[in-house]
């Protein structure tokens, strides 16, 4: 086993007088993440024409960034959670914690007991910074060792998501790039450039997939401009070009995103199956489902289908107590057998299948919930009126049409009744925008550019629309202040 001391270092600063790097090295990132050629195949260990089915799983993590310190200052809600062990479920605080670490100890054991293990990790950029301002380096030192030591590839992937947690389809549309590269800059400042080019994946906050198209295209668009490859989708977030259900979710798609104006944007897919009970994934689900499964046909061939789940590392007693026995017994499991059904991480499954002669222009075209009858009532390329109106005509003859997305549940809105925090988040967006413009990387890396940037990118946390009225919105309501002040003072 690699020693720690063998892993390469971070290229970029970590912080900047305290503050996440969230941009300012521009063309670092950019290069890194338009590197080309595989990454996991030419490190796998996996044939897959000899493989029946496979699984793949990813742990999503985040604590949000919350303006309640002694002081009134910034700290990550899992400080608050040990700072408080008595309120709510804040003696949950260690327990999360070692869930945030655990995968560093898992998969070296795992490896050097002779299994063949694959895990998938989604963390949010507040959730990162959060260990920093803890001085958690006894976490991100697990991590670190797992993410740059080349002996544990292909055993883990990381998959980008959005800084601050946002959910993109309410996150104004200026504002998904800006969330989407200050994850990657702030990822290559904890594990490097060459660790960021190998962040392949997207996994977007709540699995929530806007279906607007205009706002569906943007964010296909940003992606792939950030060096994306491919995106994770929730199954009932999308549909055929007919409008009917998935009835392969277990083979890549290709999503296909038209806009008002008539462009359009494609990106593959691999498809979280239904179910956001972390039940699925703390007791293995995807494994006992691929098991079920057989080759199916994709591109004139017959390739293994892919069961693909998410859920939250850390909540939950079957995630803290059940989760760890059942993820080691199942490679152990594997390893004993003579099963063909493997683990695999997204990346190295699509690029597998890239080998066997299967590429994208193979997969079956799918679209975001509600487009096939949106498209029925007007035409890609009409213009944003006349898809507004069409829009609003759909909503008229049936009040359960929206175009606000779709996310892992639907028994919430991330809209109604939340104008009090998105209001201001709109507000302090055009502000950013018109205030800041597009500075240089020399002044983006000032401490008053990262102040104004991280209160912007922080009040469009889901967090603070998902616990409800109290609370969580007032937080969301100072950041607001905060945020304001620092651009009307220091610009």
């Amino acid at each position: 086993m690699s020693a720690v001391a063998s892993v390469s270092q971070p290229d970029l600063p970590d912080l900047i007088e305290g503050l996440p790097v969230l941009w300012g090295w521009e063309a670092e990132i950019a290069a890194a993440t338009s590197t080309d050629g595989p990454v996991f195949l030419p490190r796998t260990n996996l044939d897959l024409s000899q493989l029946s089915a496979g699984f793949a799983i990813a742990l999503h993590m985040h604590q949000p960034t919350i303006p309640a310190g002694v002081q009134g200052e910034l700290i990550n809600n899992l400080q608050y959670m040990f700072e408080h062990p008595y309120e709510g479920d804040n003696h949950n605080a260690g327990p999360f914690a070692y869930c945030y670490a655990r995968m560093g100890d898992f998969i070296p054991e795992l490896v050097e007991q002779g299994c063949n293990p694959r895990i998938m990790l989604d963390y949010s950029g507040t959730l990162l910074w959060g260990l920093q301002q803890m001085g958690r380096q006894d976490i991100l030192t697990k991590l670190r060792q797992i993410t740059c030591d080349r002996t544990y590839q292909p055993y883990v992937e990381w998959l980008g998501t959005c800084w601050g947690h946002a959910v993109i389809p309410s996150t104004p549309i200026p504002d998904l790039r800006l969330h989407i590269r200050a994850w990657q800059h702030h990822f290559a400042t904890l594990f490097g450039l060459d660790a960021l080019s190998r962040v392949r994946g997207f996994s977007p906050p709540e699995m929530h997939l806007p279906n607007h198209p205009d706002t569906l295209y943007a964010f296909i668009t940003a992606l792939q401009s950030c060096g994306y490859r491919w995106l994770l989708v929730q199954e009932h977030t999308i549909e055929t070009p007919d409008g009917e259900p998935i009835a392969t979710p277990h083979l890549p798609h290709h999503l296909v995103a038209h806009n008002s104006e008539g462009a359009t944007a494609r990106l593959p897919v691999l498809i979280k199956t239904q179910g956001s009970d972390t039940k699925l994934v703390g007791q293995m689900q995807p494994y006992g489902e691929a098991r079920s499964l057989s080759p199916q046909p994709l591109g004139g061939t017959t390739v293994p289908p892919l069961v693909s789940q998410i859920s939250d590392g850390e909540n939950g007693g079957v995630m803290m107590n059940e989760f760890p026995s059942a993820f080691k017994r199942t490679w152990h499991e594997i390893r004993q057998g003579s099963s063909q059904v493997v683990g695999l991480n997204g990346s190295e499954y699509l690029e597998l299948l890239a080998e066997a002669g299967i590429t994208a222009a193979d997969f079956l075209p799918c679209q975001a919930r509600g487009h096939h009858r949106l498209w029925q009532r007007v035409s890609p390329g009409a213009g944003r009126q006349a898809v507004t109106a069409a829009i609003d005509q759909l909503r008229q003859e049936d009040p359960g049409f929206s175009m606000e997305g779709a996310s892992w549940t639907d028994d919430r809105s991330w809209v109604s009744g939340y104008e009090n925090v998105l209001a201001p988040m709109q507000d302090l967006s055009a502000q950013f925008h018109q205030i800041v413009g597009h500075p240089s990387d020399a002044n983006c890396r000032q401490p008053h550019y990262l102040q104004a940037l991280l209160h912007h990118l922080l009040l469009q946390t889901s967090c603070f629309r998902y616990w409800g009225q109290g609370e969580w919105t007032e937080y969301a309501r100072e950041i607001y202040r905060r945020g304001a002040a620092i651009l009307s003072h220091d610009f």
